[in-house]
């Protein structure tokens, strides 16, 4: 089995021993060292007569064991299953039950949160027992085919009951293909996350393909505006990865600028709309770092579509076209047939690294995978080069009076606006219309703004039946751990 993430670990330990692997502040391991210990992890875990495709759950915040364990869990021959840290013991509970995981390795500072859970689990190791864990006998190689069940992740729940992903080995891998290949990485790249790695992107658009390409992935635990200059410098990272609310940060603190990031080459984002005013700021301040968007969902390992180099600036709003021609994206009717460009339609998605199915919801992934295509929720249009537009997700269209609103249209409206950091557009109930926008925005650090201007500004350019009913001003948008804001969460403020 050449097509997965763990052979291809075993052969950079092989062929660059003492090169570095991951770093994590003054943790430092080398792929000799990563295979060491997720090899020792598998025979430790193995000892436990576990069936195969038994599910153990990760449970911990950025750190370098989280790939040791990643990858250990595999090499056994079972289920890896990342969670969200950030979630309620209860939310975490229905997980570890719908699941059926029989074993957790759980970060010991999260361990009476997950004792908070109520949930009986056959083992639950702590990252205080790594050492010893690391010290077991290595494992006996497991009789595991391409095709079968490596990681099942829990898509967020922006929009209800989270359903388990189940992703193979084979589409970990070619997920993995597609970005190494499209990012342009090699052995002398240093990626620098700090987004979650209980998160796909930050496993299969970056971890996995940097070790694909035998480079070394640097993690920090958690993004700081104003510590991310100094890591930047002081890793000597070339590939950073952000979602666009870090960026707005970053450069909202005037000394960004003034850091020597000369070996960084490539700023990498996805997750959500980058505002023009950013892409063209940053390449006004460092015009020797490239920029590129990555769209995808869990349900493909994630691995949609890139945004890359002139394009950037040039395709505003878009999302690109596939990273290599493995991929194919269209735009689907409500019966699933193909529509011409510049329609709006869902974005249907096939390739390789698409999902197995949901876990336990066949009802789901039939709605989901229907003749070789992944139907994503989204809603978008193709222009006539190719590209792809997001116009908003199908549960986030909002119908006023019989005509469609796009949130995604109003909100970058709004963020052309200088005083606006942030904003967010929500359908909300209304005796007439049947549902209206309402608007959330957050202002950056020493602005004001009254709603009046808001409104007008909005009505300079919106079709009258756009613009925002109600408009609110918070501190903070609600957000989920991957950075992607919890509409939910603000419709339910009502």
């Amino acid at each position: 089995m050449q097509k997965c993430m763990p052979y291809v670990l075993k052969q950079q330990a092989i062929n660059r021993p003492d090169h570095s692997a991951i770093e994590f502040r003054t943790h430092k391991k080398t792929y000799a060292d990563v295979y060491r210990e997720a090899t020792a992890l598998a025979g430790y875990l193995q000892q436990f007569d576990y069936e195969k495709n038994t599910v153990i759950g990760i449970f911990m915040d950025n750190h370098a064991d989280f790939p040791v364990i990643y990858f250990g869990i595999q090499l056994a021959g079972l289920i890896a299953m990342p969670i969200n840290t950030k979630l309620a013991p209860t939310e975490v509970a229905y997980i570890i039950e719908h699941s059926e995981a029989k074993a957790m390795f759980c970060d010991t500072a999260l361990i009476e949160k997950m004792a908070a859970t109520g949930m009986p689990l056959a083992q639950c190791f702590t990252t205080e027992e790594l050492p010893t864990i690391y010290a077991h006998e290595p494992y006996e190689a497991s009789d595991v085919d391409d095709e079968d069940i490596a990681v099942i992740m829990y898509t967020s729940g922006t929009t209800g009951k989270p359903k388990g992903v189940m992703l193979s080995y084979r589409a970990i891998y070619e997920a993995s293909v597609q970005w190494e290949t499209s990012s342009e990485l090699t052995a002398q790249d240093r990626v620098f996350i700090c987004t979650p790695l209980f998160h796909c992107a930050g496993l299969h658009v970056f971890l996995t393909p940097t070790i694909m390409a035998g480079g070394s992935f640097i993690i920090e635990e958690a993004f700081s505006p104003t510590q991310a200059p100094t890591w930047l410098r002081d890793s000597q990272a070339t590939i950073f990865f952000g979602v666009p609310a870090m960026y707005m940060l970053l450069l909202n603190n005037d000394d960004f600028s003034t850091f020597d990031l000369s070996k960084l080459r490539l700023f990498a984002y996805g997750a959500a709309p980058m505002p023009y005013e950013l892409i063209a700021k940053l390449r006004q301040l460092f015009p020797h770092v490239a920029l590129q968007n990555f769209y995808g969902q869990t349900e493909n390992s994630p691995c949609s579509t890139t945004l890359k180099g002139d394009d950037v600036l040039e395709k505003i709003g878009s999302v690109g076209k596939p990273p290599t021609d493995k991929t194919s994206v269209r735009i689907a009717a409500p019966d699933g047939e193909e529509l011409p460009n510049g329609v709006v339609g869902e974005i249907a998605v096939k390739g390789p690294q698409t999902m197995t199915g949901y876990l336990r919801n066949p009802e789901e992934t039939a709605h989901a995978l229907r003749d070789g295509w992944l139907f994503t929720g989204d809603l978008g249009r193709l222009d006539d080069d190719g590209f792809l537009y997001i116009v908003d997700r199908q549960k986030d269209m909002l119908i006023r009076g019989g005509e469609n609103v796009y949130p995604v249209e109003v909100e970058e409206v709004l963020f052309q606006m200088p005083e606006v950091l942030e904003a967010a557009v929500v359908g909300i109930p209304h005796p007439v219309y049947g549902e209206v926008p309402k608007a959330y925005v957050c202002l950056k650090a020493g602005q004001s703004l009254t709603i009046e201007s808001l409104m007008s500004y909005c009505s300079e350019r919106l079709a009258k039946y756009k613009i925002p009913m109600e408009m609110e001003v918070l501190e903070a948008l609600p957000r989920n751990a991957s950075g992607k804001v919890l509409k939910h969460v603000l419709r339910s403020d009502r």
